[in-house]
């Protein structure tokens, strides 16, 4: 990264730039960069877009950005509206607390969402927390999962050494459940020590498991301990 480095780029108001080496790059209106960018640290406050792979070592969006390729890195924050054509390959930290859209891969030492994310293909972390809404096409692995829901959330495959999925406390919002759905909805649930709240899933496999409060579940396969909730449906379960 050192080589060719240009030093900093700013863009205030409408403008342009090609894409290169760089230290610090700043999008504060409605930026473009031509090309494929590699700076250490990448701000847009505005509405900005990179055609082409951002690498760097710590990335904010505070506005409304587009990468229009993948994002190679240490830590990337979204708090407000990400859109990234590509896979997001991090070495330690995503964090999203707006609204983010991933069109290949995720991977991260630690993944935050407290807002709503779409992450086309896998999803990978050492801890992944979810606060919000999110769509995953692929598999969620990590080896600590901690989900409370906000609305309908999918995943086609979980796993994980810890799994807990909780739903919704309030009695209040109990009430309209039916207008607007609280739910996790997954092929595959996998894991040593699982708790699930507000989930519909073909198959439960554990060691430990709760099936609590509005859960669905077809079939749960279970090595330990099982524990279920009146409240939940699971049409068949045995111990493997």
């Amino acid at each position: 990264m050192q080589s060719g480095i240009k030093g900093n780029l700013t863009i205030n108001g409408y403008g342009s730039s090609n894409g290169g080496h760089f230290e610090h790059v700043t999008l504060n209106g409605r930026g473009t960069i031509n090309g494929s960018l590699e700076c250490l640290r990448f701000e847009c406050n505005g509405s900005g877009t990179v055609h082409g792979d951002l690498k760097m070592e710590e990335a904010k969006i505070s506005g409304s950005g587009k990468i229009k390729g993948s994002v190679d890195g240490n830590e990337f924050l979204i708090e407000g509206r990400g859109t990234v054509s590509e896979s997001v390959i991090l070495a330690k930290k995503m964090k999203l607390s707006g609204s983010g859209m991933i069109g290949g891969n995720l991977k991260a030492d630690e993944i935050r969402i407290n807002g709503k994310a779409t992450i086309a293909n896998d999803c990978e972390a050492e801890n992944f927390k979810a606060d919000g809404q999110f769509t995953i096409g692929g598999l969620l692995n990590a080896d600590r999962i901690e989900i409370r829901l906000h609305g309908e959330s999918s995943v086609t495959e979980m796993g994980g050494q810890v799994i807990k999925i909780k739903g919704i406390k309030n009695r209040f919002l109990q009430l309209f459940k039916t207008f607007f759905p609280v739910q996790l909805t997954a092929k595959l649930i996998e894991g040593d020590d699982l708790e699930l709240e507000s989930t519909k899933a073909d198959v439960v496999r554990g060691t430990n498991v709760t099936i609590g409060l509005d859960c669905e579940i077809d079939l749960v396969e279970y090595k330990g301990t099982y524990k279920q909730d009146k409240s939940a449906k699971v049409k068949e379960k045995k111990k493997i």
